[in-house]
């Protein structure tokens, strides 16, 4: 089986620098115009199931990649991105510049990172993604040939902390995918091996 784990396509937040989170913020023209060259470099690749997060940037990445082939998209909630609380909508970068702001380490510490009020831990995130793998794609591992996963920036280095067995400390391996980056993974023998993470189609 393999598995194409894809961040979605720029949004207006994306552009501007500010925190989405569980806010749902909707493809820009340049998100879509990525998203649609991604679905048509892949049009002659099979899937045999699209999952999705619900977040609107993510379920449209979601059909503009199957673009009119006949994949079934199946949203679950556990794919949607890591909730930041009262931080959703500021700015990035004056977070990381603040000594007092606890998004400071979010990036080059993510263990230390202590979620705001109504915020969601990594840890939390890391158990809902993992609950989705072993629930919806390991039982159907050698009845599947190739899925794709459509969700976010945070959310998907969480499934990759399950492919690759990697603690907080570790969550940013590989570093934060493009919008439209895919990474592809195989499982094989009961075992994942990471063909790619920087695969760009556009």
């Amino acid at each position: 089986m393999e598995l194409y784990i894809v961040r979605h396509g720029e949004t207006l937040w994306n552009k501007a620098r500010r925190l989405q989170g569980n806010t749902d913020i909707q493809l820009n023209e340049s998100g879509r115009s990525v998203a649609i060259k991604t679905g048509e470099a892949l049009k002659e690749t099979y899937f045999d199931v699209i999952y999705s997060s619900p977040l609107s940037r993510a379920y449209e990445t979601a059909c503009l990649i199957r673009g009119q082939r006949n994949i079934e998209i199946i949203k679950d909630d556990r794919l949607k991105e890591l909730s930041f609380g009262n931080l959703e909508g500021q700015n990035i970068d004056d977070m990381l510049a603040d000594e007092n702001s606890c998004f400071k380490h979010f990036f080059d510490k993510p263990h230390l990172y202590m979620p705001d009020e109504n915020g969601e831990a990594l840890e939390e995130l890391c158990k809902r993604t993992a609950d989705f793998m072993e629930d919806v794609i390991m039982p159907r591992a050698d009845k599947l040939n190739r899925v794709m996963i459509v969700g976010h920036g945070a959310m998907n280095k969480s499934i990759m902390c399950y492919i690759k067995k990697h603690g907080i400390d570790r969550f940013w391996s590989g570093g934060l995918q493009k919008n439209c980056n895919v990474i592809i993974v195989c499982y094989k023998d009961g075992q994942f091996k990471v063909i790619e993470e920087e695969k760009i189609f556009y």
